[in-house]
């Protein structure tokens, strides 16, 4: 495929809806799939592993009705973006190679810098912490987001937009790679433990994320990187964990016996204020 081709493919992405479901079923089952022939850990299911399912594609549903609503914003903040010139991609010229890069690291930044503030503002946790309750961490987990969660995902995502200067080809890109890593990072799967750490040099890999569902901190306040490890690494915010210390789920905040019971995870971040200490 040619780039000129390459950059026609994503620049028309967002209106192939039905490509980019795909690509997110496609990547969910591939992974369940892989999960039974090399799973990191034995998960005990509190019911079984389509119950658990079932519960997070709930709050998947969810997130991709806020997420096509704020497709239309991303559109045209994109498009106004290129007619006025205006973004980082603008500014300096950078010509289509890098005009990806620059979009695809600015969006990257725009999701490593939301999970670091939901982390760190008392408020915002209430909601991000519906992500971490997950007491069973799968490919399903991936997409756990309570709205209040999603929404805050898609402001920070328009801004870095708005700051770039991203062009559609670059975030269509950067939403596919991130789709991929979502399902990569969240799944059950063990890799060579040599691998995974290569892996973790340059991108998010499984073990390196699986530190960030640790029901504890420091560890829950670490790896908050999407597609790339660049941001962790320079912030000062990676960490490791031996897989066979992991444990899911939250220490504090959030009932482990309930990570399951849907309607009070939508509920909970309005029942009570949920500080972090």
């Amino acid at each position: 495929m040619t780039l000129e081709r390459f950059i026609d493919y994503f620049s028309t992405f967002d209106q192939r809806p039905g490509e980019r479901m795909a690509l997110l079923v496609g990547g969910l089952v591939f992974f369940w799939i892989l999960e039974g022939a090399i799973p990191l850990v034995g998960l005990r299911y509190r019911k079984t592993k389509l119950n658990h399912a079932l519960v997070n594609f709930g709050f998947t549903i969810i997130h991709l009705v806020i997420h096509t609503g704020l497709a239309v914003f991303i559109v045209l903040l994109s498009d106004w973006c290129r007619a006025a010139n205006w973004g980082l991609v603008y500014w300096f010229q950078v010509g289509v190679w890098g005009a990806i890069i620059i979009g695809v690291l600015a969006l990257d930044f725009s999701s490593w810098l939301v999970h670091w503030v939901m982390h760190k503002n008392p408020y915002l946790w209430r909601y991000h912490l519906i992500h971490h309750s997950d007491n069973k961490v799968d490919v399903t987990t991936g997409l756990r987001h309570h709205p209040g969660d999603s929404l805050l995902r898609g402001v920070f995502f328009l801004i870095l937009i708005f700051i770039s200067g991203a062009p559609m080809y670059s975030v269509m890109i950067y939403q596919t790679l991130v789709v991929v890593a979502t399902a990569f990072t969240h799944a059950n799967i063990s890799l060579p433990s040599s691998l995974d750490k290569f892996l973790s040099y340059f991108l998010i890999s499984p073990n390196m994320h699986k530190v960030h569902h640790h029901w504890k901190q420091p560890y829950t306040d670490t790896n908050y990187g999407a597609v790339f490890s660049i941001w962790d690494r320079l912030l000062g915010t990676f960490s490791t964990l031996p897989v066979s210390e992991l444990r899911y789920g939250l220490d504090r905040h959030y009932p482990n016996e309930k990570d399951e019971d849907f309607i009070n995870l939508l509920k909970h971040p309005f029942l009570k204020r949920e500080m972090k200490e």
